[in-house]
């Protein structure tokens, strides 16, 4: 198990169970045994179990490994071996460092305060190393021990286990000494080599924070390491404790790297941090703890500066402390020195008590300084300002402070300027400060000064001097305007100093008080170091280790600009993660916004901090940045890029303050109070100026910058009327001044001309609530108020017991400003008394009589109590406005509603009558049916669920009348279009103030409403007007007699005044027509506008993209004054005009403009369309298309291409081109009336082309071209085809021999129509049996032998590449009927015709042969059955015999054969054939003439016509071979037709022409036919000729059956035969 071996020796990279030496070995084993021992012993119930361990024990040594644990050390080894094994291996060793020893103490904070020494005992718990066989036999032999010493003495076990005891421990000291020696002398020869053991100081053991009570010690102790050994300072709040200069109180010790710091007898001054820092030559170190001192009696936290209150008594005295002939209000001038002190008195007076003596500034502590010394003489505090500057301007507070309590005297300082060395140049800069300072770059910021010198300040110049030199140098060449400036090029390590001069026309204003000292030295570094310097050495020791050499640095992260101002730009960003050996330096690099060309900054020398500000940038231009590292190793990678930065000024120069009120104070001092700045951003503070009225001279009251709204102006003369005025500022520059505030005379407050007086009593107590404890009350303002507002009430309350009133007492110590309040505290069931009296600033009134007694019950009832505070406003002769409050009591549920009760001051209480029937929910109510003259009082009613509670108290009589000099609100509208309400009041008092209230609660919020009250009038300007702001407005003046007025903001009104003020802000010129453009003749460009109403001095200002325009040669504008149309014209637009034109126009105030965008496409449209007119007009010069080439498609289905021209005469010409090539004169070409045509009758594919024509003479050419290739030829193909489909006739239904046929006929067939035939609104899959094609116009398809499926409806559609057309045929009922029965005939015609006999292949019409010749005539005969064949001669039927031999072969041809011709045998000869269908006979005629000798047998073939086939090895063709399906003359014109399926009856003919030719004899050659030859066979000679086709022999537009043919004279004789 892990639990059996210390984790120390676990991770050591040798150990096993091997490594212990034997001495070790057996030690451990001796003091387990016997620790087990005992502690078996211990735990034992019994002696026999007891004496079974001891003897287990002694017996056998390797049982005791049962328990082998972690071996002991003693307290020496322990920290030798921590020291040796937790820091020395930690910095020789190769291998990776250990983790620490375990033996040291941590607290909850992980912090090690001490050592922790392991005590020896033994646990079961960690017995480990048997298997369990191995457990079992231990077990076993110890029961076998443990019976056999069962009997023995107990007196020798308890020696045995002395014995064993003593062994063990003497073997484990000396086994610990011999490891101290080889430890020792391994440190030994470690010392030898120093330089392998140097490391830099650490902590071991920090201190410790301690809290202890007071007169107690405390320690504070560490460990250190380090070597060579490190020296160790103490501090407190980081200053060097000395025990020499508090001897006694301080004791520092260090012995064996423990050191300690002891503080004797602790007080409350040694509550601090304390700091122990260790250094030696490889570093430094530092450790913070800090002591807290408490009291017994009262602890008291302390926060400086604030001081401790309470009386704590220090030697058991409290003291008393009085501040005497303090310092006043004081004025010096810059340059001079000042002193202020005052007297201090403390009792008791001990001698040598020194108590706390602080100066403040502006709250802030000042420190003993060159510029203030600080002075304590025992009984008066001093404090002298050697050199006057405005930054010692401010509130200085004097605090004495001791032990018991604190005193504090404060009084204003006031600083003016010295005397200018140039006349009317500024103020001195003030508080001049040096921020972000690096190692070669810092940030000067400073205030402007109060006085410009009559003149605008220019700007600031910035001096800076090195510390050691008296040498100022000017850091900017120009003036800076903004109140900070980035100075670069310092030099690192240098400390230096810097000044601000401010310059205006006149000159240059006295240099500022030069800054604090900064050096420049990077913070990063700073942050890099583990400790500061050592007070012993003066060094800076820096401990962080070095990385590796050549190491390209990263990439600079989180850059970012800081700053920009239209001067410069500063930028910020951190150093990489991953840096070179030695320090690394930057380049910055500017990019211009739009392009990607970095360009570097700082080309010649890099920057080692990492702020950089960049100078000479173009104001107004957008750049990006970016900064790269670089070190010896390289330059690496850039930064991320910063987002696009506008050179200028981020930060705006503040708004000018509100309003400037000003209070009396003093007879030498006025409070000044104003609006602060709205939106100001980092907003510096105000300057306040006064002037006498009168003089118009102003003056500033305070030189350096007060950060509040309110500020106490002395140095005023007594009984001058002064008006001020304040500005604010920021590092951007003073603001615009505000309004001047009214005059006030400088007089004491209190009095003032008039002589003021507490108020009068208030009266009118009632109760409003009561509860158990509590009662509220309420009461009617005094009648007069002593001339000042009154600030408060106070009420007092006395008990009244069996009717005899008690003591009053005080129920509020701080005054109430509302006219209720609840007294509490109060007894339930008892009578008390109320009094109260109100206070101003003269003083607290007299009392009120008291009021009635009131019982202190509980109210429960339902309805609401009275509501209070009743209040009568803005009276008119016959309305009024009646103004109260809820009740306090609101009963069992909330109020939700008022009843108003009104009656004649002089009239009976039955008089009471309600104003409104149904409740209003509002706290106010303007009455309206009052009688002029008339006195009224009234009074309020509120109800809920319950019902109408109590009424409230009458008001006070009121007279219905128009007071002389009443004002009414008026609203007005200015010429820039501000609302605004104005109230005018002409019965003012000095301390009289204009309320504005918004539905009679006062507005305290102005973001809604700004105020101004000038005099005798006050205006409420709504900043923007909205449905907000609808309500009712009211304006009361106080310390008059009751003026006041309203003023009602519906939503219609409110609709009106925007309306208004858009029109009074905005006055515009009518237009009647907006910005529009329009090309004309020459592709010209017109802009314009039309004015509706424009005087003849109104002014036009033609602008494009934000850039004047005027005339020139470009643009040409017109301003007609009478029409009020305004044109501007352009010849042409290039690239450079897209953008936006705007005609602004202006007649006086009033203003309008138009704007026309031209951009994208819209531009490039607008300029290709101006482009095209120009071109189109210069064109239009000679001749040219009036319109260009286009197509036409006939309704005879021809395409005709046509053009329409102009401006041509007699020497113009048109040629005409199909893809490139000229169309020659066969084509139709007219040119009549301006159009040129050319006719295409029979489109097809290979009339696809470029169709142009040019026309050309000698003013010019013009060119028009007509693409007709893929969709353009497609477009009109398809048209063609619609007026195919368009021309089709209905389909109609033909019965054919084979079936039946459905055709419908077109004007003209293209090869490229696509049809589809549809049955029952299916496309047909076409078969054997249903077919469709296409014979010349008509489209047919053919049904063989149609069933009862073929009904239905057929369709044909033709596609047009739109919607198509359809022809439809219903073949169904009667008409399917008629169709098949018409069919059934034709079908038997057709068998009969084809089976009838038939004369095949006819013969000669003559014949002539040579007498003694021998004639042999061959045909064909065909019929089924085989029909009947007769020879005739002259009518006359022939027999054969041996002159005539007649014969038929293979039933198909048929021989005549005369063995030799006579002259007898001449005459007319027929072949006659015959069977039940049908006869048909041929006919010749033979003439013989004389003969010329033997010339044998001569054999004729003829064809089907009868002529004689000369030459001929094949057989006739029969009629069915020359069959061919003819269309007619267009389809001859073609040459080919297009079938889309061969009609039927053409392949069942050429199928039945194959059989026949195949049954012909072999020796005819069916597919040869070769030119007259003449052959001899035997005596036989047969005379042939070529063939001549079908095709060939017969015209285009004569059929077959009508052919003519020619029958060739055979003539005979020997150059025949020979031939």
């Amino acid at each position: 198990m892990s639990g059996s071996t210390p984790f120390y020796q676990k991770h050591h990279r040798h150990y096993d169970r091997g490594y212990r030496s034997k001495e070790l070995e057996s030690a451990v084993s001796q003091y387990q045994s016997s620790s087990s021992s005992s502690y078996a012993a211990r735990r034992s119930s019994s002696r026999a179990s007891a004496s079974a361990s001891a003897a287990l024990s002694a017996s056998s040594g390797h049982v005791v490994a049962l328990h082998e644990r972690t071996t002991p050390i003693p307290c020496s080894y322990t920290r030798l071996s921590s020291s040796y094994s937790g820091l020395e291996e930690s910095r020789l060793s190769p291998m990776p460092k250990r983790a620490k020893p375990t033996y040291l103490a941590m607290d909850k904070e992980n912090q090690i305060i001490g050592y922790v020494v392991p005590i020896f005992r033994g646990s079961q718990e960690y017995a480990s190393g048997f298997s369990d066989t191995e457990e079992a036999r231990v077990k076993e032999s110890a029961g076998y021990m443990a019976r056999r010493n069962l009997f023995t003495s107990g007196l020798e076990m308890e020696r045995t286990e002395q014995t064993s005891r003593k062994v063990s421990m003497r073997e484990s000291a000396e086994r610990i000494s011999l490891s101290k020696r080889i430890y020792e002398n391994e440190e030994h020869h470690k010392r030898m080599n120093k330089d392998s053991l140097m490391h830099a100081p650490e902590f071991v053991i920090k201190p410790r924070s301690h809290t202890v009570w007071e007169k107690q010690c405390v320690r504070l102790h560490c460990t250190v390491s380090g070597w060579p050994d490190p020296r160790v300072v103490w501090y407190k709040n980081n200053v060097t404790i000395d025990p020499m200069a508090h001897p006694g109180k301080y004791k520092l010790e260090s012995s064996y790297n423990v050191h300690s710091l002891e503080i004797n007898r602790c007080d409350f001054d040694d509550t601090a941090q304390y700091r122990v820092s260790a250094m030696n030559s490889k570093g430094e170190l530092s450790s913070f703890a800090s002591i807290v001192v408490k009291r017994f009696k009262g602890e008291v936290e302390e926060a400086l500066p604030m001081p401790r209150h309470g009386l704590i008594s220090e030697y058991g005295i409290t003291f008393d402390t009085h501040i005497v002939d303090g310092f006043g209000v004081s004025f010096g001038r810059e340059g001079e020195t000042m002193s202020l002190g005052a007297t201090v008195i403390i009792s008791p007076n001990l001698a040598r008590y020194q108590p706390e003596v602080q100066w403040y500034r502006d709250d802030v502590l000042l420190q003993p300084s060159k510029w203030c010394h600080m002075h304590w003489s025992g009984d008066k505090a001093t404090l002298t300002l050697t050199h006057l500057n405005k930054e010692d301007e401010g509130l200085y507070t004097l605090r004495i402070t001791t032990k018991s309590k604190y005193e504090t005297y404060s009084a204003y300082v006031f600083v003016r300027d010295a005397d200018a060395e140039v006349e009317g140049a500024p103020g001195a800069p003030l508080d001049v400060k040096c921020q972000d300072a690096n190692k070669d770059y810092v940030i000067v910021t400073w205030k402007q000064p109060a006085v410009d010198g009559g003149s605008s300040i220019l700007g600031y110049f910035v001096d800076r001097c090195e510390v050691g030199t008296t040498h100022w140098s000017q850091c900017n060449d120009t003036p800076i305007k903004f109140a900070r400036f980035p100075v670069t090029g310092l030099v690192e390590g240098r400390s230096y100093t810097f000044r601000v001069r401010a310059v205006n026309k006149s000159g240059m204003s006295r240099p500022s008080r030069v800054s604090e000292v900064v050096a420049a030295m990077d913070p990063a570094d700073r942050a890099r170091m583990r400790g500061t310097s050592a007070p012993w050495t003066g060094q800076i020791i820096v401990t962080e280790e070095e990385p590796a050499e050549g190491v390209v640095p990263g990439k600079p992260k989180e850059l970012e600009v800081t700053e920009a101002t239209k001067n410069y730009v500063v930028l910020s960003w951190k150093p990489p993660g991953e840096r070179g050996h030695e320090g690394i330096m930057y380049y910055v690099e500017k990019c211009v916004s739009g392009t990607d060309s970095w360009q570097r900054v700082n080309t010649e020398i890099p920057v080692k901090s990492p702020r950089f500000a960049l100078f000479d940038l173009a104001e107004g231009k957008a750049y990006s940045f970016r900064v790269r590292c670089c070190n010896s190793a390289g330059v690496g990678e850039p930064s991320e890029a910063t987002e696009a930065t506008t050179v200028g000024d981020k930060l705006d120069i503040p708004s000018a303050p509100g309003r400037v009120v000003p209070t009396r104070n003093t007879d030498t001092s006025v409070v000044v109070s104003w609006e602060a700045s709205r939106d100001a951003k980092e907003l510096v503070g105000y300057y306040i100026e006064a002037s006498i009225v009168g003089s118009n001279k102003f003056e500033p009251c305070n030189n350096k910058p007060v950060k509040g709204t309110r500020f106490i102006c002395h140095g005023l003369v007594t009984g001058e009327s002064y008006v001020f005025r304040v500005k604010a500022l920021n590092a951007a520059g003073l603001s615009e001044c505000s309004q001047e505030s009214e005059a006030i005379e400088v007089k004491a407050a209190i009095g003032g001309g008039i002589p003021h007086a507490s108020p009068t009593p208030p009266y009118g107590i009632s109760v409003l609530e009561c509860v158990r404890d509590s009662m509220v009350l309420a009461w009617k303002q005094p009648t007069f108020i002593g001339g000042a507002d009154i600030t408060g009430y106070f009420v007092d309350y006395r008990e009244v017991i069996n009717g005899v009133p008690g003591t009053w007492h005080e129920a509020n110590v701080k005054a109430v400003s509302d006219r209720a309040y609840r007294v509490s505290d109060l007894k339930e069931n008892r009578k008390y008394q109320f009094q109260v009296r109100a206070a101003n600033m003269a003083g607290v009134g007299i009392p009120s009589l008291p009021s009635g007694t009131f019982v202190c019950e509980e109210w429960t009832i339902a309805v609401p109590g009275p509501p209070h505070d009743l209040q009568v406003t803005e009276v008119r002769a016959n309305t009024l406005v009646l103004l109260y409050k809820p009740p306090v009591y609101q009963g069992r549920d909330p109020v939700n509603g008022f009843y108003i009760d009104i009656k004649e001051a002089d009239a009976e209480e039955e008089a009471w009558r309600g104003v409104n029937e149904k409740a209003v929910l509002t706290n106010y109510m303007k009455i309206k049916t009052l009688k002029e003259g008339e006195t009224y009082v009234f009074r309020v009613r509120a109800q809920n669920k319950a019902g109408v509670g109590k009424a409230s108290e009458p008001t006070e009589p009121v007279l219905a009348e128009t007071k002389p000099g009443t004002t009414e609100i008026v609203v007005d509208v200015d010429d820039d279009g501000v609302i605004s309400m104005n109230f005018a009041c002409s019965n003012l008092t000095p301390d009289s103030k204009f309320v504005w209230s918004k539905n009679y609660e006062e507005i305290t919020d102005d973001t809604r409403i700004t105020v101004a009250t000038s005099g005798g009038k006050s205006k409420a300007t709504f900043n923007m007007l909205a449905e907000d702001d609808i309500g009712i407005y009211s304006c009361a003046v106080t310390h008059t007699d009751g003026a006041c007025s309203s003023y009602t903001l519906s939503a219609e009104e409110l609709k009106k005044l925007l309306e208004l003020s858009h029109d009074h802000k905005f006055p515009i010129i009518p237009l009647k027509t907006e910005l529009a453009v329009e090309l004309q003749e020459k592709g010209r460009i017109r802009f314009w506008l039309q004015a509706e109403k424009i005087s003849a001095n109104g002014k036009i200002e033609y602008v494009f993209n934000d850039n004047s325009l005027s005339q020139g040669e470009k643009y040409k504008m017109n301003f007609n004054k009478d029409t009020g149309v305004i044109e501007m014209i352009m010849e042409s637009l290039l690239p450079e005009d897209e953008g936006t034109f705007t005609f602004q126009l202006q007649d006086g105030k009033a203003t309008n403009q138009s704007s026309l965008v031209l951009i994208g496409d819209v531009f490039k449209g607008l300029q290709k369309e101006s482009a095209f007119m120009r071109k189109e007009w210069h064109r239009k010069q000679g001749p040219h298309f009036v319109e260009y080439l286009s197509y036409e498609v006939t309704p005879e289905c021809c395409v005709i291409l046509k053009c329409k021209v102009g401006n041509i005469k007699k020497e113009t010409v048109a040629l005409w081109y199909k893809d490139g090539r000229e169309v020659k004169g066969d084509e139709k070409l007219t040119f009549t009336e301006g159009v040129l045509n050319l006719e295409i009758a029979q489109i097809s594919k290979k009339d696809a082309g470029v169709y142009e024509i040019v026309l050309k003479d000698d003013r010019g050419q013009d060119t028009s071209t007509l693409n007709l290739t893929e969709q353009g030829f497609r477009d009109l193909m398809n048209e063609v085809f619609s007026n195919i489909a368009n021309s089709s006739t209905a389909l109609k239904i033909q019965s054919t021999d084979e079936g039946i046929r459905l055709y419908s006929f077109v004007s003209y067939y293209n090869e490229a129509l696509q049809v589809t035939w549809h049955h029952k609104d299916s496309a047909i899959a076409f078969t054997d049996r249903i077919k469709s094609g296409v014979v010349g116009e008509q489209l047919w398809l053919q049904i063989t032998e149609p069933t009862e499926k073929d009904k239905g409806k057929y369709a044909i559609e033709f596609h047009d590449g739109k919607g198509g057309l359809k022809r439809t045929v219903e073949l169904s009922g009667q008409a399917f009927d008629d169709a098949y029965a018409e069919f059934q005939r034709l079908k038997a015609a057709a068998i009969a015709e084809r089976n009838r006999a038939r004369v095949a292949g006819g013969l000669p019409d003559v014949v002539t042969i040579q007498e003694l010749k021998a004639l042999n005539l061959t045909c064909n005969i065909s019929g089924e059955p085989l029909p009947e064949v007769v020879w005739l001669k002259n009518e006359r039927e022939i027999v054969s015999d041996g002159h005539y031999v007649m014969k038929l072969e293979a039933g198909k041809y048929a021989s005549f054969t005369i063995t030799t011709v006579n002259t007898t045998d001449s005459g007319k000869y027929s072949i006659l054939v015959k069977n039940k269908y049908g006869t048909e006979s041929a006919d010749f005629t033979l003439v013989v003439t004389e003969g010329k000798g033997d010339l044998g047998v001569t054999s004729y073939l003829t064809d089907a016509d009868g002529n004689v086939i000369i030459g001929c090895k094949s057989r006739p063709t029969t009629p069915t071979e020359r069959r061919k399906s003819v269309t007619g003359k267009k389809m001859q014109k073609r040459k080919d037709s297009v079938i889309l399926q061969k009609p039927p009856e053409e392949k069942e003919g050429k199928k039945k022409m194959e059989d026949k030719t195949d049954a012909l004899p072999k020796t005819i050659d069916k597919k040869k036919a070769a030119p007259a030859v003449a052959s001899r066979v035997g005596k036989q000679e047969t005379l042939q000729q070529p063939t001549t086709t079908a095709d060939e022999a017969k015209p285009d537009d004569v059929p077959t059956s009508e052919k003519p043919t020619e029958k060739p004279q055979i003539n005979k004789g020997k150059n025949d035969q020979d031939e």
